[in-house]
């Protein structure tokens, strides 16, 4: 064979391979499972997200939108599908709680997933109605534990972010607050904006501008360092609760199973995408907080899953609520 055929015959090889072992992840593109009803700051985060992943990989991200039971149906949903890469499913903290919350899941939170990396965090912030007399989160917090029950607390509902933060919150003070439930948290901040209800803990994606219109007073952000778009507020861990840490963190997860290389090739889009002028445009938009490169593997979010079960799992048994 001439020398020069043989080089083209080698080089049209490796370009034929090369295409191959790229393509990792199904032909007919990615569904995105979020477990939050269209139009909500999740679904939003969610959207974004896949159209800068979507130019990354060079697929299209399809958002698929699963309700009901606290993120549960989704998860499972996501846990059952087919693990070649095609399926994602949009985790946060509820993943975590989820395996004390739920006395009966049809999978596990943790090990019926591969990790792909975090994705952001969403502070959150202590608010109550705007005549409550405690100045700032030092006098309310003693006003609380000098008032043990009487105090009120709303939440979105079990296994909510406001209701996981109350949980927390009553934990670390060492006292209970008269806990009152809603359907959603939009609910729950209608009774806060109109004097009905005391306290509330809520992400700072709903709790800001009210905050700044002073239509609700703002007493605490629960991140250890303070957050930029509501700046005057101090933080638990300095204001004395140095147990206190809470954001509503968001990541990708797969169904177990799933290939390595679609993994790998998942992840560093996600990456890529946290890089992305655009979309970290976006989530400062959205009140969120890009975690930095190193946090955004699966090594790193499969760990980090593990740890949150593992914090959440005392404060939810202490409180003795459950979900069936």
């Amino acid at each position: 064979m001439n020398n020069n055929v043989s080089w083209v015959l080698i080089a049209a090889m490796s370009i034929v391979a090369n295409g191959v072992g790229a393509q990792t992840l199904p032909a007919r593109g990615v569904v995105l499972i979020v477990p939050f009803a269209a139009g909500g700051p999740s679904d939003a985060l969610a959207r974004v997200l896949g159209q800068s992943m979507s130019g990354h990989l060079g697929q299209t991200i399809t958002i698929e939108n699963v309700t009901g039971a606290g993120g549960t149906v989704a998860a499972a949903k996501a846990a059952q599908a087919r693990p070649d890469g095609q399926t994602l499913l949009l985790a946060h903290v509820g993943q975590a709680t989820s395996a004390t919350l739920y006395r009966k899941l049809p999978y596990h939170p943790v090990d019926a997933f591969d990790a792909i990396g975090l994705i952001a965090e969403v502070p959150m912030t202590i608010v109550g109605r705007k005549d409550l007399p405690q100045k700032d989160i030092g006098e309310l917090i003693s006003h609380v534990r000098a008032n043990k029950g009487k105090v009120s607390y709303a939440n979105g509902g079990i296994g909510s972010a406001s209701h996981l933060c109350g949980l927390l919150f009553m934990s670390v003070m060492g006292a209970d607050m008269q806990t009152i439930s809603y359907r959603g948290s939009g609910p729950a901040m209608i009774d806060i904006l109109g004097g009905r209800i005391d306290v509330l803990c809520d992400q700072t994606t709903t709790t800001t501008a009210h905050i700044k219109s002073g239509a609700i007073k703002g007493y605490a952000v629960t991140m250890k360092s303070r957050v930029p778009s509501v700046p005057d507020l101090p933080t638990l861990h300095d204001s004395g609760l140095r147990d206190f840490e809470l954001s509503i963190w968001y990541g990708l997860v797969a169904p177990k199973g799933t290939p390595k290389p679609a993994v790998d090739q998942l992840s560093s889009a996600l990456r890529s995408s946290l890089k992305d002028p655009a979309f970290l445009k976006r989530l400062d938009e959205f009140g969120a907080q890009p975690v930095t490169q190193d946090r955004a593997t699966p090594a790193n979010f499969a760990s980090y899953l593990r740890t949150e079960v593992a914090k959440w799992a005392p404060v939810i048994k202490a409180a003795g609520v459950y979900a069936d």
